[in-house]
This record gives structure tokens, sequence and C-alpha cells, in this order.
């Protein structure tokens, strides 16, 4: 096919270009035929990106940088580098700004070319897929982490505005107030913008103690110099204006029309929601009950950290990290109630909160590690204090363990001699049920009390695992068992019928494959590490995993975690009892598309796995 001096100049520059290099020769021609080019001159940085008509934007000539709504960098783009397409690729109207750094020529690809080319080249698809989800990853990496200094005050205030016109009287703006519990209304005009303000203290200080009568309308009480904020303000900002004027209440406005008010009872709960301040509460708590009333402000403390997009690893750190502190008071009123322990002891945790890899859903797995000084008669002592523990975690919404894997439980409240001996049991003879109790035993840490105890009995377990080629292969063929849930033509598997019809399970298919991979490695050369990434790293270290699949699985499970814990956030949000059961369908064509990829990586990293241990059972 003959085409023009500029298509063909514009085929050859793309043809150089990945992943239009890719294309077939057609396609690429195509692609050429198609582009539209634009100059741009240094320090423009209007009209570049128009996300009423997004396009793929390819740097000819020049250097672009791309930054977001508040101005932190992105990107900078060179020759033959793109940006433009995550609209695209989400159909969100993306509020990114490209500034000219050079002047520059662009090369711009309407949106129905550039979906035509990724239906007609995987590769193609895949690497602006590949190339949004690295971008993402870069803007929360550099976003700054102290998430309370740059929340939103839109995401405090949720209720309507409580508004009246000036012409009313103040008995009725009263009954207003009574009615609607508030403690100030929003005065506007006829024009509906914001023009003054009355609160309780107004009504105290303008109307009562200046004897004026219930007749009086607004507009002579009601305070008209004005302080306010927008919702796209910064708490701290707003803190700052409330503390700088002594006031209590701060309307949120939208162009000059009352959205919102924020008071310090919002800024409290806010406050609340910090897992510092939690955790100083839980210390200041001299009773169950007292604790209870701190664990409440838990799950505002997890949609908080979603909201501030963390990352699932540091949300699943810092929810451990309270939960820790929690169990440590109540251990601490035990022993203020029931004395001194009569032999040193370790609280232990198991599972995931042994992995400090918490969530929204977390029964108990714990057990208490005694001293082999302990007599019988001692034995009522730890389990009066069991018992008060694992009481107090069910109050404050750590729920009973269903499978009883609690140190309220004889068999999980042993001295040191006897965990030893169950350990290496579990290890030399791995039955089925060893194995099962292997996903939750193995992740296990000191949360309180003598770390040498916990210590000798961690050290013992990890030479007796280390390469145990018998039990790495049954632990590995057990954990195999649990394969992602995608079909033969990649699609995903779904329940066809029940409760959780046409859903995914993603921790018991995407999450917990990964964490068995990195156990399985950690436990075949004596790691202690008991933190899923840290154990993948380790597994780098001793070139098990090269750097490259270590990196995959762990870009992997923060994108699963991540998808369950927004999930689970919204789940809290309204009022549903969180679970682990995602519909795809309800997903972007960017995240199903992640979420395949995703699954693909455990499913090679479980291949390896089995050519690497499942030798030992031949």
């Amino acid at each position: 096919m003959t085409v023009s001096v500029e298509v063909a100049a514009v085929r050859d520059f793309l043809a150089e270009c990945t992943p239009f290099n890719e294309l077939s020769e057609e396609h690429l021609t195509l692609a050429a035929g198609h582009v539209q080019i634009a100059y741009y001159r240094a320090g423009e940085s209007t009209g570049i990106l128009d996300y009423s008509n997004p396009k793929l934007l390819i740097v000819r000539s020049g250097a672009f940088e791309v930054r977001n709504g508040e101005g932190e960098l992105l990107d900078r783009v060179e020759p033959g580098g793109y940006f433009g397409y995550p609209s695209l690729l989400t159909g969100d109207a993306i509020t990114n700004q490209a500034v000219v750094i050079e002047d520059g020529l662009l090369y711009q690809i309407d949106a129905d070319t550039f979906q035509q080319l990724r239906s007609v080249n995987r590769s193609f698809d895949r690497f602006f897929n590949q190339a949004h989800a690295k971008r993402l990853r870069h803007a929360v990496r550099f976003r700054e982490q102290n998430y309370q200094l740059t929340r939103r005050v839109g995401d405090l205030s949720s209720r309507e505005p409580v508004t009246a016109r000036p012409d009313l009287t103040v008995a009725e703006v009263a009954e207003i107030m009574t009615a609607q519990r508030v403690s100030s209304v929003m005065v506007i005009d006829e024009r509906q913008q914001l023009c003054g303000l009355v609160t309780d203290r107004d009504l105290r200080a303008r109307v009562v103690a200046e004897k004026r009568g219930p007749e009086t309308p607004l507009s002579e009480i009601m305070t008209r110099e004005l302080t306010s904020v927008s919702a796209e303000s910064l708490v701290f900002e707003a803190l700052l204006l409330m503390t700088e004027h002594n006031i209590h209440h701060l309307p949120v406005t939208a162009d000059g029309q009352p959205v919102a008010m924020l008071t310090t009872t919002d800024l409290v709960k806010a406050q609340k929601a910090d897992p510092v301040y939690l955790i100083g509460e839980i210390g200041h708590q001299d009773s169950v009950e007292g604790l209870k009333g701190v664990s409440r402000d838990i799950p505002e403390l997890l949609r908080s950290l979603i909201r501030a997009e963390a990352s699932a690893d540091q949300i699943g750190r810092l929810l451990t990290t309270v939960t820790d502190a929690l169990t440590r008071q109540l251990i601490k009123q035990a022993v203020e109630k029931y004395g001194e322990p009569p032999v040193p002891f370790a609280w232990l945790a198991f599972g995931s909160l042994g992995r400090r890899d918490q969530t929204a859903i977390s029964d108990q797995d714990n057990g208490m590690l005694v001293g082999d000084a302990v007599t019988q008669g001692d034995d009522e002592y730890f389990l009066a204090v069991a018992n008060y523990v694992n009481d107090g975690l069910d109050a404050c919404g750590y729920k009973y363990c269903p499978g009883e894997i609690m140190a309220s439980t004889p068999d999980w409240r042993q001295p040191l001699v006897g965990w030893k001996k169950q350990f290496l049991r579990w290890i030399n003879q791995p039955s089925s049920k060893a194995l099962m109790h292997a996903s939750i035993f193995f992740d296990m840490r000191c949360v309180y009390g003598d770390q040498s105890l916990f210590d000798d009995l961690q050290a013992t377990v990890c030479d007796a695992a280390r390469g145990n080629e018998i039990f790495l292969a049954n632990l590995t063929a057990n954990a195999l068992k649990l394969t992602p849930p995608m079909g033969f033509f990649k699609n995903f598997v779904v329940e066809h019928s029940g409760e959780h019809k046409n859903t995914l399970d993603v921790k018991l298919r995407g999450i917990m494959p990964i964490n068995d991979i990195a156990r399985i490695y950690a436990l075949s050369i004596g790691s202690r590490q008991v933190h899923t990434l840290e154990r993948l790293q380790e597994a780098v270290s001793s070139k098990l995993l090269t750097l490259k699949d270590s990196r995959n699985l762990t870009d992997a499970h923060e994108f699963i975690s991540r998808l369950r814990l927004v999930h689970q956030g919204e789940q809290l949000r309204d009022g549903v009892k969180p679970d682990n059961h995602l519909n795809p369908s309800t997903f972007s064509s960017l995240s199903r598309h992640q979420l395949r990829d995703a699954f693909a990586v455990v499913n090679n990293a479980q291949s390896a796995l089995r050519v690497k241990f499942t030798h030992g059972l031949m």
C-alpha cells in the first residue's frame, strides 16, 4: 500500500518505539495514518490534555512533565515516551496536567484508533496497562505518608448543610436547630449564597445576654464576617484556621454556596482515626469496657487509610499494631487482676496477626507459651489470664476462633517443651491436619512476654524445617491445591450459586497462595521472617527466587490485597459485614486486566514451586 511521505516518516518513527514495534506492518501504517501533529512551546500547560476528547500523546521531540491535581510530579516524558493513556484505559476524567519543559512536537492518536490497536495486539495492550499500573504505584509511593495532613475536608463532613434565610426569627431557627440536632445554622441569601452564620453561642451571647426577644430576625444577630473552606481544602488547613480565629464551626462552600459544616467534633472524630491516637488511648484504658469503646474507631481507621491511598502492606501493619496494643493492654489488665505470673510466659500471635497483615475481618489465632518450670497448679492462673484476654478481644470485635485456636484452649497453652513436641510432630509426621495447621502456626510472633522463650521455640522450628524434603514436599503439594480462579480461556471462575454467586474469594484463591509460596521458601532455608513480603526478599537473597519473580509476587500481593481492602472499606461504610468475595464484573477493564495478570503471576510461581519441592514425594 502506497502512503504519503509524511505518513511514512511517522511510521518509521513509531516503528522504533515500544510497543508500536510489536504491530504488524498493516496496523503500524494504520496508526501512522491517524496521527495528528501538534507543536507546543516551553511553559505551556493548557489544552495539552483534553479529557473531553482523550488521546494517546507520543513525544516526537522536546520534553513534557505530567503532574497531578496537587502539582506533584508523576512523570517526565521525552522523545519516544507517552502520556494521556490513563483516560483511554479507564474512561475516567483523570485531572492530571501536562507542562511543556522544552519546545516539542506531539503525535496524537485518537481514542478509536488506540482501542483498535489494543484489541488486535496483546503486547500493545499489555504495555499500556503495565505502564499505567507503574505510574499508579509511583504516585502512591511519593504521596505524603502522613495521611492526617493530606486528608480533605470533604472526607469528614457527610450530612447536608442546615440553612436558613436571614428574615427568619430566632425562635424559628432555634426550633430548626433542635429538630436537626445541630449547633449552628448557615444563613443564605436569595441567590443561595452564604451570607452569615448563627451558632448556639450566638443565641446565648447576642440574644439571651442582650435581652432580645424571640422575634428578632437572624440578620441582626448573625456573624457576617465569615471564614470558610472548600471541600478540597486540607483538614490541616481547616484546623489552622479554626485555631487561628478561635472558632468551632467552619462553613464548607462551593462557589459561595454552603455544602457542609465542619465542626471541632468532626476534627476529634478524624483524630480518632489516627493509629497513634488510638494506641495512646488504648494505653489509658483500665477495663475491657474502655478498650471496647476505643476499638469502635478501628473501622474508621481502616477507611481513613484507604482514602489516603496507603498501601495494603502499610494498612496491614498499622491494623496489626493497633491489635497488638489492645492485646498487651488486656494482658496487663489481667496481670493487674490476677497477680504476677508464677513463671515467665509469652503470648503468641498466629496467622494474619503473626504475619502483620490484618484486614477488616479478624478472628483470633493466639496461644500461650509458658516456661518449663510451670506446675499443674500454675495452669489455673494462665487459664484465667487467657480467658480474660480472649473474652476481651471478642468484646473488642476480634471474634473467637471457630477452630478454637486460642490461648484458652489447653492444646494452645503449653510449656516450651510441649510446643516443641507439637511442631516437631507436624514437621516429621506431616499429616493432612498438620499441613492445615502449618498455614496458621508457622506464621507466629511474640506479642507480649518473655522473648527468649519464643526465640528458643522458633529456633527449634526453623532448624527442623530447614531442608526437610519430605515436609516441604507435602507442604507444597497441600499449598498447590489452592489455585487462582482462572479458566482455560483466561476467564474468571466465579461462584455459580449460593450467597456469594458471581464472586471470587480473593483471599482464598489469590492472597493465601502467595502467603503459602513465601512460607515454603522461608521454611526451606530456616528463615525466621514471618511477614510475606520480607520472606520473598529473603528468598531472593538465598537465590531461591529471582528479583523479577519476587517483585512480581510482591506487586500481585499488593494489588489483590488492595482490591480486598477497598471492598471491605465500602462494606463498612454501608454497614455490611466485611468479606473477601469480590464481583469482577464491577471492576474497570483495567482492574480486570491487572487481576488476570496478578493471578498469572501466582500461577507461574506455583509451577516453579512444584518443580523445586515436590520431588520429595517421588
